[in-house]
């Protein structure tokens, strides 16, 4: 047994094998010659070498050794191929070593590819994972990419894509492949083109590796920013999105692997823009490549286009994940949002839809206790103050910060309810606000006081006359009645001194709805009254600027 395993032969650090020299030379020029090497400088009957970077490791050496020692016979697949064409290549099994070499018998079965299925192609692609840069130096991965394209080029649209690229290459397998590409054989019924924006094919080439999937898009000339094409935009989100999934249980690939096709995905996502995608599918867009470490050129680029189009974004789309320890990204939302402020022609209905989504969006986020006051403030602050016709919705989302941050100083309650405009809250909001003992008092005297010019004006309409029910109902109904004559005298055929039967009753009925109107009104306005002056006979106002230290007394 000793005879023939004299020699033993370390592969990648990983692995030794021992085996006989003399069988191993008669098919390997490259062994044959570091062995009589070796021979020289040990004069050791049981030496051994070390071979490094081998293609394949262990597993390949195993399979070279298994041909060697059946007299150059092997079965050769669709799976193992590529592997054996590699190690042939190292380690110089050709037909100057031995006429039964093989690195031919790789090389004829080869030749065979294009009329292979369209699974077989992929395997055999596939399996080059582990020894890719051999495989691409060889040029074996030109070969394969050349007849996966061409595949797909029988069944899709993207066929005119593929000719014009192939028309531009120098590459004399890419030439051949495509001009075959019209006779190919054993292609299924289940590749035939879909009218769907996935195409048949995308699911099938998810399967390979990113570098792969790197070179299969360079071969098109749509690489990154000379990607125009819309369907390879779909297939690279398409990919990105599965290999986001698959990474989550398989660390075989680093994100930064994925860094140069997210940025070419997004460049054509970007050339197309708003005319292909809505604003929920960009967020989508965003969601899948904002794990893979896009350049930031790219990144403000994506960001641009959907803060153009954030008014027709929903609340579900602005809760994207946070990365550091906030539940979700309020950075993004900020940066979307001056975009969109900065936009030119933003209409004042598009921006009070922005208002009310951004009102939404602070009460989702306002439970997270990780929600610092200032991007809570930045997020409220990042629209100008016209985006908002009411406030009240900036109110309920301080009023859930301040439930779930019991904690805050009066200054931080304070800072926090400078994004209000106290003019633009409701009396009921204001009313609540005044109720609320997480709110300072003094904001709480600001905001009835800056309420006030708004009773006093309704007060002031009111009173008009003397202060009863009874006057202010009298006024409504003289000033609406003739506004009513004003207007029956311009319709045709109108009697000045009646009114039809209907018209008369649904008068009387809106007349009855402001009388109402003006008492609630009245009501209120004496019950602020009431407030305002118990507050200053109880000198509330000087002793909150006074004393510092003390407690103020609730308003209500």
């Amino acid at each position: 047994m000793s005879n023939f395993c004299d020699f033993q032969i370390h592969i990648n650090g990983l692995q030794t094998f021992f085996v006989n020299e003399e069988i191993l030379s008669t098919y390997s020029g490259r062994l044959k010659k570091i062995i009589k090497q070796e021979r020289r400088r040990s004069q050791i009957k049981y030496s051994g070498i070390e071979i490094d970077e081998f293609p394949g490791g262990p597993d390949g050496f195993e399979l070279i050794s298994r041909f060697c020692y059946s007299n150059g016979r092997i079965t050769i697949t669709v799976s193992n191929v590529s592997l054996l064409h590699c190690c042939a290549v190292f380690l110089g099994m050709t037909e100057k070593v031995s006429t039964n070499n093989l690195l031919k018998q790789t090389e004829t079965f080869l030749e065979g590819l294009f009329d292979w299925s369209w699974k077989e192609i992929l395997v055999c692609l596939k399996s080059c994972e582990s020894f890719l840069n051999y495989a691409d130096s060889s040029g074996l991965v030109d070969k394969l990419i050349c007849a996966v394209l061409a595949k797909i080029s029988q069944n899709s649209d993207i066929g005119s894509l593929i000719a014009t690229s192939s028309s531009s290459s120098s590459s004399p397998e890419t030439t051949s492949g495509f001009r075959v590409s019209s006779s190919f054989k054993n292609t299924p019924q289940s590749l035939k083109p879909s009218s769907s924006s996935r195409a048949w094919w995308f699911d099938d080439v998810s399967i390979l590796p990113p570098k792969i999937i790197e070179k299969l898009i360079q071969s098109l000339g749509a690489y990154g920013s000379e990607n125009n094409s819309l369907i390879l935009t779909r297939f690279l989100l398409h990919y990105l999105k599965v290999s986001a999934q698959r990474t989550k249980s398989n660390t075989s690939h680093t994100s930064s692997e994925f860094g140069g096709l997210a940025d070419t995905a997004i460049h054509g996502v970007i050339l197309v823009g708003k005319k292909v995608f809505s604003c929920r599918a960009l967020f989508w867009v965003l969601r899948i490549v904002s794990g893979f470490g896009i350049s930031k050129e790219y990144r403000l680029g994506l960001e641009r286009l959907i803060g153009g189009m954030l008014d027709e974004a929903t609340l579900d789309d602005l809760l994207v994940s946070g990365h550091d320890r906030g539940v979700y990204d309020v950075n993004l939302v900020i940066r979307l949002v001056r975009v969109f402020a900065k936009s030119e022609g933003v209409s004042v209905q598009k921006l009070r839809k922005a208002g009310r989504l951004i009102d939404k969006y602070l009460g989702e986020i306002s439970p997270d206790q990780n929600l610092k006051i200032s991007k809570f403030l930045g997020v409220a602050e990042s629209l100008p103050d016209s985006a908002r016709d009411c406030f009240d919705g900036a109110y309920r989302a301080i009023d859930i910060y301040l439930e779930s941050h019991p904690t805050l100083s009066f200054e931080e309650r304070s800072r926090l309810c400078r994004c209000l405009n106290y003019e633009k809250l409701s009396l009921e909001a204001c009313k609540e606000l005044a109720k609320n003992p997480k709110i300072p008092p003094r904001v709480a005297v600001q905001a009835l006081i800056s309420q006030q010019s708004k009773v006093s004006a309704t007060e002031e309409f009111v009173h008009a006359s003397p202060c009863s029910t009874a006057s202010a109902s009298s006024l409504f109904n003289s000033h609406s009645h003739s506004q009513m004559v004003m207007y029956n005298n311009g319709g045709v055929g109108a009697d000045k001194d009646s009114f039809p039967e209907e018209s008369s009753l649904d008068t009387k009925l809106n007349l009855q709805r402001m009388q109402w109107r003006v008492v609630e009104l009245e009501k209120l306005c004496r019950e602020m009254k009431g407030q305002m002056s118990k507050m200053v006979k109880n000198n509330v106002l000087s002793s909150s600027t006074s004393t510092h230290g003390r407690a103020l007394p609730r308003l209500c």
